[in-house]
């Protein structure tokens, strides 16, 4: 008599608790499903704010008449493309930003004719956004407001990205020229991560940089 007693306690408890779970399981999945569709929501107004700005940028890139051209180097490719361009365009000066070491990249633009004095290489970048934090200033103080800019096709959206925020919080505007790759686009992540650190660039002066360049 007494195990019947307790049987019915015992599976009323097992019941409890099973339910007890299922509920705590419940609670924790809604909570996650929240902030999943609060952090899409946030990359969606993201999204929608740099194809905006994007799309008026782009129409302001073909009436402008660049008065720079801005290399993001480390990249042969990227710098070739440059020093061809240098030369249709013998008037413009030419900034390579993080680029191969400056023995070389003195000899591709030497070789293809550009004079020193047009050419200026800083080494100051440990990725692509101080690419554009480090040169931003000085290229403001030298009176330029619209640069050609150069770099790989599977790169340059994430370049544009940074360089929209942190070019145009000076009021230079970009014209971009990519220069063919056989990579696949980055992933959107990485545009969305950088274009978050340009703007606590804008808001605190620091980007987060690391050591390693990408």
């Amino acid at each position: 008599m007494k195990k019947a007693s307790r049987m019915p306690n015992e599976h009323f408890l097992l019941k409890s608790k099973l339910l007890s779970v299922f509920l705590r399981r419940s609670k924790i999945q809604k909570v996650i499903s929240l902030t999943m569709n609060c952090q899409l929501q946030w990359l969606m107004i993201f999204l929608v704010l740099i194809s905006s700005i994007l799309g008026y940028k782009q129409i302001q890139s073909y009436v402008v008449q660049p008065d720079a051209v801005l290399v993001l180097g480390g990249h042969e490719e990227r710098e070739k493309f440059a020093a061809e361009l240098g030369k249709r365009h013998p008037h413009l000066d030419i900034w390579v930003s993080g680029g191969s070491p400056q023995y070389y990249v003195k000899r591709i633009f030497a070789t293809r004719g550009i004079r020193g004095d047009r050419l200026h290489l800083d080494y100051r970048a440990s990725d692509t956004v101080t690419n554009f934090t480090t040169l931003v200033d000085e290229l403001k103080a030298k009176g330029i407001d619209s640069v050609y800019l150069v770099t790989s096709e599977n790169h340059m959206a994430r370049a544009r990205v940074i360089g929209e925020i942190v070019f145009g919080s000076r009021g230079i505007v970009l014209k971009p020229l990519a220069v063919p790759s056989s990579l696949p686009p980055e992933p959107i992540e990485k545009c969305f991560r950088d274009g978050a650190r340009s703007i606590l660039w804008l808001t605190t002066g620091h980007t987060l940089a690391t050591t390693q360049q990408e």
